[in-house]
């Protein structure tokens, strides 16, 4: 088999090598690439997936650029109902700080 010189070897990284660049879960990982968020994986055989390093990267350089929107905090005043405490344990709370 000939390779072109001017070709370059792509570098691929495993599930484990991903996890410790790309602290997120499995099905995290998964379902941003379901939604295109992420870059896609690929089988080398039946049983082994992996991702190029150059992509990973790419994601990771450009997620470091650009914030990340968080989500809002809930506005306590619109809940319906205050959280329930056991009678119990306001009282020895009270104790112990008194």
């Amino acid at each position: 088999m000939a390779y072109e010189k001017d070709t370059p070897i792509k570098r691929t990284i495993r599930r484990k090598q991903l996890r410790e660049m790309v602290p997120l879960a499995d099905s995290t990982i998964y379902e941003m690439e379901q939604r295109g968020e992420f870059p896609r994986r690929f089988a080398l055989s039946p049983r082994c997936v992996v991702w190029d390093l150059a992509e990973v990267e790419a994601w990771l350089a450009s997620r470091r650029a650009a914030p990340v929107n968080r989500a809002q905090s809930p506005d306590v005043r619109l809940r319906r109902s205050r959280p329930v405490r056991e009678p119990g344990l306001a009282q020895a709370a009270a104790s112990k700080a008194g």
